[in-house]
């Protein structure tokens, strides 16, 4: 074909065997070589000299000539003759004429790396393609261009436990790059040498100049998590992490954002926490979460932990490359990065291709019709010749198949095969059935035999490999094979079929994804003779299916590629002619038989030409690498078929064998050699063989493919003849598809050798990979495809697939197409250089497309193996994918480490894995595992099985040993930061939304008193008043029931009763306490009736109750400090509690804890003496205090408010219309009694209402859990109220017991209303679960319902049987017709409420404070459910909390509430008004300036819905979103930490739960491993995917700790800032801390 100008000017062709760019220092090396100089034996000084002047050569500081003439100067005395002149050395090559002679004149691959590399063999490994000392010479020149920089790098924390190697690692097998110690490090000085020319400082001196601090080493790290004794500080070595600090700092990603992040607060500012902070105040809404994590909250700044996290944010703020313009989408369509193209970006600028046709195929009158014509023929007439030599286990001959024993046993399973599996009128197979083929690697002949009776039975066979285990890799994507091939009968030889795993009952078990198999043994015992009469019908070869290979696609995926008999025949007269065959030749053949180069060379055309094969199966080679060799030598072979493993494995077991010849070899055909890095493994090979007689024109790479079979080939040359030529191809050109020789950076180089020319009778073009199959240019890389007879026709089973690769016409630039001829896709990737000579550049299936850049997996293989891993990883054993996360394919990186390998050492070599990567191929790395030695899934050969490694990493089965995260680095594409825009004013947002239709979003509950009499109302103003009433007119009315862990009912309380316990309660007060009217009282109590007895004591003696939670007899130093807070900052002058409580406040173990002797007044109410107190405190007005109610919110902060009595009366005639609480009800109620709306419910709403309260503490259900379901079936209770974590602890312990409830007799169909009590958004999922998992004991779909309160205000919502409008209806009538109360009750009472209102929100508008409403199922959707119905008397409007002013119908603000139950405010030691004016009695900007309003500090919206209200108008539904004050404010936008939580919990099955916070605007994401801690690295990678993918945020750090590690309140809250303060004061010990590059 013609080739370009341009690009025959460009492309350089250099000398053959030299596989590399020259640089000079490497052209130097030879010089020397040449001249005899060792390079190393020259004195250090002049290694100096020669290495700066090497860097300003490099730099352009000095020109060549004046180079080599200071070179020979400094040389002048080292020379043996001081009177050579050094050569000038030419860059442009030529073609030489001369073959090499000898090893000594082979050039650079005979470095003294390889030299000692071949000292020793070891036959573990395999893949060593891609060793080359010359790629591991540009790795280390890449990375001795980065500086080293005195900063230290956060390592991941493990915990020791965590530490512990698999049980594989005893039986770890040797690995070919293993050596001694003393090798070992030879080897490292040599490849470093060049590196530490340039200037590459020492390990040493990494670790005598990084950062010393213990919070780097993981061994300290550790000691420290463990608490043990630390010895005397000694400066811990840090090399790997300066070496990372180092790659992060010179990171070149194209299209970077920086990473928000901010500097951390001085510890000027920070105070030392205990439990909680000791400020006990609201937070004010112009707080900003961020201005409370910059200080870190009191966490001391010598914690390990933070200073890691400052380490890794001094790392992230490094520049990375400038980013390219920016074009963003509108964010409602997507907010994906868009970068416009370089304009630099190299275009391909030749002419299109022309398409190449092969040499004729030349008709040859001899050759037979079909393959099987010619066994019949040489069966006949040469039977006694050999046809296949097997080698036993040690490499020497076992057995010789002759061709008579092969046609007549091919013969006797032909005719057992079609005649005796089945019976006459029903034989099991028939002409055209597809047959699987399982035979071992290690006996060829039985395959052999198979494979030709199915090709005389007319069957088609389907070769497969041997499962071991039912669990094996790519097991299931076989099954799917012979799925889609329709395979139902399978043949194998009785050994390998004792070998199957089996079942107890001694059959073969039915293998993953496999359909039934039967399976017949082909042994020749076990066949019949055919009759005389019986004669196999050999017809000539045609369309039909001749057999079917098996092709696993990038996916996975294994498809069966179907060869016609006449493309079978064609094939194997195209490889005869190619590769001049001969009758009577012998052929070694290294590969598998089974398929491939193994099949078509080894068992199809070996048998067309009367070839003696001899077998070297993979397991010989194992033992004996050398073996293959030997048989050439002994058998005089004349071709050998091998791979790049194969011949590496020979050059280094070649000293055991100093008198093999190799003369006898006219052709080795490396079956990879289309692997650009098979060019060092030939070289190497040619010059340790060429003196043992191997000539250099012999080795003949090619290139395959499954769907086209033989694509290219070189045949061998002339004797003497120019060697082929070489193409330096420029990575960056070759990582946008075109072909440019790389002039500026050697280092990222890449030397490709030809593969000969396309098949006999092929005619080949070079199309775009990607879209229509457009011809490329001359000058573009691009996909082979060939047009041939001889090639694949199509993939069984699958005529979808088939179209789309077998029938491929190429179209020119104008679309036209090329002609009607169909050509077939290689998946190879290349182009056509001079002479039409074909080079491939990489395949399909390992082509990684990152950010509209390919690089190849094999490329990125090679880089990672040359950065010094032979104390790290195995070479064979590395698997480099990607995956796609957040609309890009991320690369990954997997090896097995070796077991001796320290923790330090893998960091150091990761981190210089991820330099080289980025410096070579501009690329950077999403993540790099090391795993345990021998727990990759391994292919039947022994290779790493590439997708079932991705599979395993992307389901989370991988579990590494080591893992590095460098999403920072690598994810260009993330969305704009959102900049806050001006404020828009209140007063244009009002009328914005006027003007759009939209009306102000508040809703109103009933009004209060309609349904009630007013005498009632102030009868029942004080509590104290209504509970001496009741025991007045209804004394033996029981009020509370209070159960215990077994349903019984250990102790009750009537009206009468509870007011005597009270005033006894209030006579002791009066009398050991000393109070004044209006002191705080501390009542410290276990849930109970002793509670609410002391609490009405309280009022009846005129003190302000506080209710506070007992410490925790086991955790009395985590829970104590809470108590002693309280106690301090409400200043209480008592405690009054119960004596094992009071025993426990003065004990040894709280001394150690709060200083004891300090408490104020303890008395114990267990004893009290009968005593009435004079009289009973009655409060002069309403207004006046109540009670204290002290809570911790989510965010830490201790906040208690001040109730009065007028808003607790109010709060329960509220709750008593809202649930219709009367005398004759009875609810249960397991919630803790201390706080918020549980507390009121559990003391306060029995006594004004009247009704009956069941009290389930919860801690009871610790040890019952079916306590609560149990009781509401028992007392047949309709109304219950609980909390979140009593639902989810039922959910989860009782999920699975269903049926084992219903055989108790539990039946929930009583339960009306299942009332769930919380102070956050309704936790829909939770619900929906409990109802689901419930309904078969009765529970009905609608019982579940929320309610709603916050700190000022406890009960803002609340839904209880919602009536439908055609109840409200039929109300008014029953009132209008004066029918008696009790008939509405029983009609109210029958009906039931409709679900709560649900809607499904984007998440992305919610990010930008904005509600926009989908469908369900959309993208990034959110359901919300509807957190109950307005309580009576209760306002709520949506403010902008910004600019406080009104907002419009769905959309998105803070909720505001006005109502007479609202706290009166803060209790506060500092009286600090403005936060009373500010959360209590705040005013509208504009719209309604008159009204007070109280801010719940949530964010929330109101929709209008379709159902009917009291008054007939459309229901407002309040839907609360979060909390404002633990909103996460990342990259401008306004995160809620449930939703992310939400999405890394179902990230893996073995997180249990889950936590977030920010620390300096990094995400730390926190999670409870539930499963081994095996799995715990396993969680890193899926968790950062997640939190990506669904929120487009990058997680900093990533902690994997115990289950129960997460602190949560009584209510079900997680404490995320208490968990913060511990991760940051290091206190949790984690399992594992990531922290993400």
């Amino acid at each position: 074909m013609f080739f370009p100008e341009s690009l025959s000017y460009s492309l350089k062709w250099l000398f053959p065997h030299r596989p590399y760019v020259p640089s000079s220092r490497v052209i130097f090396g030879k010089v020397m070589a040449d001249c005899g100089v060792d390079l190393y034996a020259l004195p250090k000084e002049v290694r100096d000299q020669l290495a700066e002047l090497d860097l300003e050569l490099s730099e352009g500081d000095i020109t060549q000539k004046g180079f080599e003439k200071k070179r020979a100067k400094l040389l002048a005395s080292y020379l043996p003759n001081a009177d050579v002149i050094l050569p000038d050395v030419q860059l442009s090559g030529g073609h030489s004429g001369e073959p090499m002679t000898s090893p000594e004149a082979s050039g650079p691959s005979t470095s003294s790396a390889s030299k000692h590399h071949r000292t020793h063999r070891s036959g573990g490994a395999r893949d060593e393609r891609y060793r080359s000392d010359i790629h591991t010479e540009a790795v280390q020149a890449a990375l001795a261009k980065h500086k080293e920089e005195k900063m230290a790098l956060p390592m991941p924390t493990k915990r020791r436990s965590a530490l512990v190697q698999s049980p594989g690692d005893a039986c770890t097998p040797p690995d070919t790059s293993s050596a001694s110690e003393d090798e070992g490090s030879l080897r490292r000085k040599t490849a470093f040498s060049v590196a530490l020319a340039q200037g590459l400082q020492s390990p040493d001196y990494w670790i005598n100049h990084s950062v010393q601090s213990s919070s780097t080493s993981s061994s300290a790290s550790s000691t420290l998590s463990h608490g043990e004794p630390k010895s005397q500080p000694q400066p811990q070595p840090q090399p790997a992490a300066s070496v990372l600090a180092d790659v992060l700092a010179h990171m070149h990603i194209e299209n970077s954002v920086s990473p928000d992040v901010t500097s951390s607060a001085t510890a000027q500012d920070r105070g030392l926490r205990m439990d909680l902070p000791p400020a006990v105040r609201g937070m004010s809404r112009g707080q900003s979460r961020s201005s409370m994590l910059d200080t870190a909250d009191g966490v001391p700044v010598n914690s390990r932990v933070s200073t890691k996290i400052q380490q890794l944010l001094n790392t992230l703020k490094r520049p990375k490359r400038p980013p390219l313009s920016e074009f963003f989408l509108d964010d409602s369509e997507e907010i994906v990065e868009v970068p416009q193209l370089d304009p630099n970006t190299p275009k391909p600028e030749g002419r299109q291709i022309i398409p190449v046709k092969g040499e004729p195929l030349g008709v040859v009158s001899n050759w037979p019709p079909a393959l099987q014509a010619a066994l019949a023929r040489w069966g006949a007439t040469q039977a006694k010749s050999p046809a296949l030599t097997v080698l036993d286990i040690t490499g020497k001959p076992l057995y010789t198949l002759t061709y008579g024993k092969l046609w007549s046993r091919s013969l006797k399973l032909a005719y057992t095969l079609l005649n005796k599996l089945g019976t006459k009128t029903e034989p099991v197979l028939q002409p055209g059935d597809r047959v699987a083929l399982v035979y071992p690697n290690s006996d060829p002949s039985m395959f052999w035999v198979a494979f030709y009776g199915c090709l005389l039975a007319e069957v088609i066979p389907v070769p497969i490999e041997v499962p071991l285990s039912k669990q094996d890799a790519g097991s299931q994507q076989i099954g799917f094979l012979l799925g889609s091939c329709g395979v139902s009968l399978a043949l194998t030889s009785e050994v390998c079929l004792k070998g199957l795993p089996k079942t107890q009952n001694g059959e073969i078990i039915q293998f993953k994804g496999w359909p039934r198999m039967k399976w017949v043994v082909t042994d020749t015992k076990y066949l019949t003779k055919p009759s005389k009469d019986w004669q196999p019908h050999i017809p000539t070869a045609n369309t039909d299916t001749a057999y079917i290979e098996y092709k696993a696609s990038k996916e996975g995926t294994v498809m069966g590629v179907a060869v016609s008999k006449i493309s079978m025949l064609t094939h194997c007269q195209a490889l005869t002619q190619a590769c001049n065959y001969c009758e009577g030749e012998t052929l070694v053949n290294v590969l598998d038989c089974k398929k491939d180069m193994g099949l078509w060379h080894g068992v199809l055309t070996s048998v067309m030409n009367r070839i003696h094969t001899i077998t070297v199966p993979y397991s010989v080679m194992k033992a004996c690498p050398m073996s293959w060799v030997q048989r050439v030598h002994i058998h005089k072979a004349r071709v050998a078929l091998v791979k790049c493993r194969d011949i590496h494995w020979a050059m280094m077991a070649h000293k055991d064998q100093r008198d093999t010849n190799l003369s006898s070899i006219r052709m080795l055909i490396v079956a990879d050699g289309a692997n650009p890095w098979s060019v060092s493994s030939c070289d190497a090979f040619l010059n340790v063989f060429q003196s043992h007689g191997l000539k250099p024109e012999v080795i003949c790479p090619c290139a395959t493919s499954p769907e086209a079979l033989t694509v290219a080939i070189r045949r061998p040359g002339a004797r003497g003849a120019p060697l082929p030529a070489r193409a330096i191809l420029s990575m960056g050109g070759l990582s946008h598809g075109v072909i440019r020789v790389n002039t500026e950076d050697k280092n990222s180089a890449l030397t490709v050798q030809d593969v000969g020319h396309i098949m006999p009778g092929a005619l080949m073009c070079i199309v775009k990979p990607d879209g229509s199959p457009q011809l490329c240019k001359t000058d573009e890389i691009g996909e082979i495809v060939i047009s041939s007879r001889a090639g694949g026709t199509m993939y069984y089973g699958l005529p979808g697939v088939t179209k789309n690769t077998f029938e491929v016409i190429p179209v020119n630039q104008s679309g036209a197409p090329l002609g009607e001829v169909p050509f077939t896709r290689t998946g190879l990737l290349g182009f056509v250089g001079p002479g039409s000579l074909v080079f491939v550049v990489g395949k399909i299936e390992g082509l990684l497309m990152v950010s509209r850049r390919r690089h190849n997996a094999d490329d990125l293989v090679a880089t990672a193996l040359a950065v010094e891993p032979v104390k790290t990883v195995y070479r064979g054993r590395i698997a480099v994918f990607s995956v796609t996360v957040f609309y890009d394919e991320r690369i990954v990186i997997v090896a097995e480490q070796r077991p001796d390998a320290s923790e330090e050492d893998s960091f150091q070599w990761m981190s210089r894995v991820l330099q080289a990567i980025d410096s070579i191929h501009q690329v950077g790395l999403y993540c790099l595992a090391l795993v345990p030695a021998n727990t990759l899934p391994k292919t039947p050969l022994g290779g790493i099985h590439v997708c079932e490694t991705k599979q395993n990493f992307l389901e989370g089965n991988l579990h590494p040993c080591n893992i590095l995260m460098c999403p920072h680095t690598c994810v260009t594409n993330m969305p704009k930061p959102r900049q806050k825009q001006p404020d828009v004013g209140p007063a244009s947002m009002l009328v914005g939304n006027l003007v759009a239709g939209k009306r102000i979003a508040q809703a109103t509950g009933r009004e209060l008193g309609v349904l009630e009499d007013q005498d009632l109302i102030r009868k029942h103003q004080f509590l104290s008043d209504a509970l001496q009433s009741r025991a007045q007119t209804d004394p033996d009315h029981i009020l509370y029931v209070l159960l215990n862990a077994k349903g019984v009912a250990v102790c009750t309380a009537t009206c009468a009763q509870l007011h005597k316990r009270a005033e006894k309660i209030t006579a002791t007060l009066i009398e050991r306490g000393g109070l004044n009217t209006g002191d705080n009282v501390v009542l410290l109590y276990p849930p109970g009736i002793d509670l609410i007895a002391a609490f009405y004591g309280c009022l009846y003696a005129g003190v302000i109750p506080v209710t506070v939670r007992p410490p925790h007899p086991q955790n009395l130093s985590a829970t104590l400090p809470t108590v002693r807070m309280i106690i301090d900052v409400s200043k209480a002058a008592c405690i009054l509690t119960t004596q094992p409580l009071m025993r426990i406040l003065r004990s040894r173990e709280a001394a150690a804890s709060v200083n004891v002797k300090t408490w104020p007044t303890i008395i114990d109410t267990d004893d009290l003496p009968r005593k009435r107190p004079p009289q009973l405190y009655k409060p002069p007005t309403a207004e006046m205090l109540a009670y204290l109610d002290f809570s911790v919110s989510t965010t830490g902060m201790l906040t208690g408010v001040k109730m009065s009595h007028a808003a607790v009366s109010t709060l329960c005639r509220s709750i008593k219309l809202q649930c219709e609480l009367y005398s004759s009800r009875q609810i249960a109620i397991c919630l803790d009694p201390y706080c918020g709306l549980g507390f009121v419910l559990w003391c306060l709403s029995s006594v004004y209402s009247g009704h009956q309260s069941i009290l389930i503490p919860p801690l009871e259900l610790e040890s019952s859990l079916p306590l609560w379901l149990s009781t509401l079936s028992q007392y047949k209770i309709r109304d219950t109220f609980c909390s979140y974590s009593v639902m989810e602890l039922c959910t989860k312990g009782l999920g699975t017991q269903t049926e084992l409830l219903k055989a108790r007799g539990v039946n929930l169909s009583c339960v009306r209303s299942c009332v769930v009590i919380a102070e956050e958004r309704p936790r829909l999922i939770l619900t929906q679960s409990f109802s689901k998992l419930f309904k078969d004991v009765g529970l009905s779909s609608r019982a579940v319902s929320t309610a709603f309160g916050s700190r000022v205000n406890l009960a803002i919502c609340m839904q209880v049987g919602i009536l439908t409008f055609r109840s409200f209806r039929f109300m008014h009538t029953l009132v209008h017709l004066h029918v008696s109360f009790f008939v509405f009750l029983a009609v109210l009472q029958g009906t039931a409420g409709p679900d709560p209102s649900t809607v499904y929100v984007d998440m992305k508008s919610l990010r930008h404070d904005r509600v926009r409403l989908v469908e369900r199922g959309a993208p990034q959707s959110l359901p919300l459910m509807e957190s109950g119905t307005i309580l009576a008397g209760v306002r709520v409007i949506i403010v902008n909390p910004e600019t406080r002013g009104p907002l419009g119908d769905s959309h998105l603000g803070e909720i505001w509430v006005n109502s007479l139950h609202s706290a009166s405010g803060y209790y506060t030691i500092y009286g600090e008004e403005s936060l009373q004016a500010d959360h209590f009695n705040t005013k509208l900007s504009f719209g309604d300036p008159n009204t007070l309003w109280a801010r719940t500090g949530y964010l929330g919206f109101i929709k209008r819905t379709e159902l009917l209200d009291a008054s007939g108008d459309r229901h407002d539904a309040l839907f609360v979103v979060g909390s404002l004050d633990e909103t996460l404010e990342l990259r401008g936008l306004r995160y809620h930490p449930i939703d992310i939580e939400t999405s890394v919990s179902r990230a893996h099955r073995s997180i249990a739960e889950s936590a977030v916070f920010t620390w300096t605007n990094l995400l730390v994401v926190v999670a409870e491993l539930s499963g081994s801690e095996q799995e715990a690295l396993d969680l890193v990678p899926l968790v950062t995917n997640v939190v990506l993918e669904e929120h487009y945020l990058i997680v900093g750090v990533v902690v994997i700790v115990d289950p129960g590690v997460i602190p949560i309140n009584s209510r079900g809250e997680k404490q995320r800032m208490h968990l913060r303060d511990s991760f940051l004061a290091d206190q949790l010990d984690p399992i594992y801390v990531a922290y993400n590059m």
